[in-house]
């Protein structure tokens, strides 16, 4: 018979106590814990119960059920009662012992790790066989010595790396930020939490936020809350003085340049008063090396919403679908950009090994099953390595069932603003389900927890978050992103009771004028910003044949930009020569099954965006020796407006048009130039 944790105990007592089912989310309010843990929980749970006869149902609207028969019921009743209790699971073990050994100053014995954790210490060293390999992914080394005891060895900058991501695996956006914080629930739940600098973080966050720096509001909040759980941990290990030794070893002097330096030192300053902290010069340097990190990623994805390999994804995945709903999914422009925008990280996660944690794999699989399938299917057939696990495959399916649930917009007189802290996917779906359920509800955008936070509340009615928010509770709600129908009925008891009551709504014959028309305006200049964009960059595009016999990739690369010196488009090409082969050596540029191949990047060397074609005497060889003689050039400045990127975007979504290249290999300028504004054309009155 299995041991079960008190926390499982709580959960199974909650299912036996309920004839007619009950949520993951009543289950995370009973016992204080967050939805993912209830649904991460529940593998286990559904795995005791078997012992039982028992299983669990998932029923639409109704949530999680026992079934059974009675004798069962009884008999786990019994167990319930009599058994006694484990005091952590093997998950919570784990969590626990790293957290231990990356903050000890010396070697730990496992007996004390033992003693702590209440099982013996073969149990700690089975433990630590499973961990070893985890460790390792971060160049640390777990050394283990017979009257040595136990210690996490390596580079200090590595360890924060590896906290970071310990907290990434286990712990929800609103663990972080959320007000609802229960931490005499699990010790090691508070650990975790300690260890990553969670009394900091906010601290933190508004210090940040407080430098009023344009580039940090630009950020995704993936990338934001990366550089926040960086900087908390930080400040954490300054506490427990684990700083860095050297800048050598901080490893960010080269890459830097002390671009950031200045900055870092204003934030260290501003920031160690506020926490009575010193940050030293040589950790001044390693914040101004994650500011660094941060920008670069930034200004290098997204760009034209990533390189051809992941348009090509995008794109068969999509048509395998359609292919099997009939669907024409391939229509919905939006759900390319949202697949594009999260596919890239997700693939990053799953090729480093990251745990992918999806909390609403379980109503996904149960409301979207047959949707569930094809997509599964559909990414089958992609045949990729590694696996997509079924948890990524619930973001997909959220994806397309926003696409299918996609309708016009009616008149509406509530202005909500949304939440989600699992991206565009959820963010999405919600605003569909929320269209269709409850038409009156205007979804003005989606936001950060974090601007969401400093919102002024005169330019909204209501805040709809999956997630907790550091708000008072009158100021938001919680609802799931699959809105069920008991969610529905708690989103209007909210409207009429607290939105209504509390704000001057705008009533349905009479919507608020001034903000239509801001809103009208704002979309003219957004019209007007995207067909300047296409103009100039179709005005200056140009076609150049060019003799490269003898040349290398390089010497061809540099010939490219020497070209465009004197057009006013670029600055320094040594720079932006080394931006490319970079970009190159990271990931094929080739268009599938063509001699094309896309080199595109942004930088601060490049004033203005271009295309320039270039057809070479002679092919040349790129990564994984595959010849080209068709290269296409796109280059963009570093900072580049939302309307910009959706412009280069659509561009290099075409080139996965057959006809767009066979026009790039073989015709006239005037030719493509005309293909191009033809399709561009038809792009912009789509969005209109």
């Amino acid at each position: 018979m299995r041991k079960i944790t008190a926390r499982q105990r709580q959960m199974i007592l909650l299912l036996l106590g309920v004839s007619e089912g009950i949520t993951a989310a009543e289950i995370a309010a009973g016992t204080r814990v967050s939805v993912r843990t209830v649904h991460r929980e529940m593998e286990d749970i559904e795995l005791i119960l078997q012992d039982f006869g028992l299983d669990l149902s998932r029923k639409s609207g109704k949530g999680l059920q026992l079934n059974g028969p009675e004798a069962g019921l009884e008999k786990l009743r019994l167990f319930l009662r009599e058994e006694k209790l484990a005091e952590y699971s093997g998950e919570d073990r784990k969590v626990y012992e790293l957290c231990a050994l990356l903050e000890a100053e010396e070697p730990v014995k496992l007996y004390s790790l033992a003693h702590s954790l209440k099982v013996t210490v073969a149990s700690i060293s089975y433990d630590l066989d499973e961990l070893e390999p985890w460790v390792r992914k971060f160049g640390l080394l777990l050394v283990r010595r017979r009257g040595y005891g136990v210690e996490i060895t390596g580079s200090e900058i590595d360890k924060r790396r590896a906290i970071s991501r310990l907290a990434a695996e286990h712990l929800d956006l609103s663990d972080l930020v959320g007000h609802n914080l229960q931490l005499d629930v699990n010790p090691i739940f508070k650990m975790l939490l300690s260890t990553v600098g969670k009394n900091n973080l906010m601290h933190v966050e508004n210090t940040l936020w407080d430098m009023e720096w344009k580039w940090t509001t630009e950020l995704p909040e993936i990338v934001y809350m990366e550089l926040l759980l960086g900087l908390a941990v930080t400040t954490r290990r300054i506490e427990i003085d684990r700083g860095v030794d050297s800048a050598e070893e901080a490893g960010y002097t080269r890459l830097s340049n002390h671009r950031n330096i200045a900055g870092a030192e204003i934030y260290a300053q501003r920031l160690g008063e506020t926490l009575g902290l010193k940050f030293p010069s040589v950790e001044i340097v390693y914040i101004a090396g994650l500011f660094d990190q941060v920008q670069d990623s930034f200004s290098s994805a997204g760009f034209a919403y990533g390189d051809i390999e992941l348009m090509e994804i995008v794109y068969r995945l999509t048509e395998s679908v359609v292919k099997r709903t009939g669907i024409s999914f391939q229509s919905d422009r939006s759900l390319r950009e949202g697949l594009l925008e999260h596919i890239d990280p997700a693939l990053k996660r799953i090729r480093e090994g990251t745990r992918i944690r999806n909390p609403l794999l379980g109503p996904i699989r149960r409301d979207y099953e047959y949707l569930f399938n094809i997509v599964r299917a559909a990414v089958e057939d992609l045949q990729m390595e590694p696996e997509i696990p079924d948890e990524e495959i619930g973001f997909l399916v959220m994806h397309f069932g926003a696409s299918v649930e996609r309708l016009n917009q009616l008149r509406r007189n509530v202005r909500a603003i949304l939440v989600c802290a699992s991206g565009l996917s959820s963010s999405r779906l919600l605003a569909t389900r929320l269209t269709k359920e409850m038409p009156q509800i205007v979804i003005l955008r989606n936001i950060s927890w974090y601007e969401a936070a400093r919102l002024p509340e005169d330019t909204y009615d209501l805040i709809i978050s999956t997630i907790d928010l550091p708000l008072d509770k009158d100021r938001y709600i919680k609802i799931s992103p699959l809105l069920s129908a008991e969610e529905i009925e708690k989103l209007l008891n909210y409207i009429q009771n607290t939105t209504l009551s509390d704000r001057k709504i705008s009533s349905p014959g009479e919507p608020d004028k001034s903000v239509r028309e801001e809103a009208a305006l704002d979309r003219m200049k957004s019209h007007q910003s995207i067909l300047n964009e296409m103009v100039s960059l179709l005005e200056r595009f140009r076609f150049h044949p060019l003799d490269n016999s003898g040349m290398s990739l390089r010497t061809t690369l540099s010939e490219m930009l020497d070209m465009l010196s004197g057009s006013g488009v670029i600055g320094d090409a040594d720079i932006l020569l080394e931006r490319l082969l970079e970009r190159e050596r990271m990931a094929s540029q080739v268009i599938p099954d063509t001699r094309l191949a896309l080199f595109h990047t942004r930088s601060s060397h490049i004033h203005m965006s271009s295309l320039t074609l270039y057809r070479l005497r002679q092919p040349v060889h790129l990564e994984g020796n595959t010849e080209v003689r068709v290269i296409l050039l796109m280059l963009a400045p570093r900072k580049l407006s939302k309307e910009s990127l959706e412009v280069l975007s659509e561009i290099s979504a075409l080139l996965l048009n057959s006809e767009l290249v066979k026009l790039l290999e073989e015709r006239t300028e005037s030719e493509i130039r005309r293909y191009l504004s033809s399709e561009l054309l038809r792009f912009f009155e789509n969005k209109i």
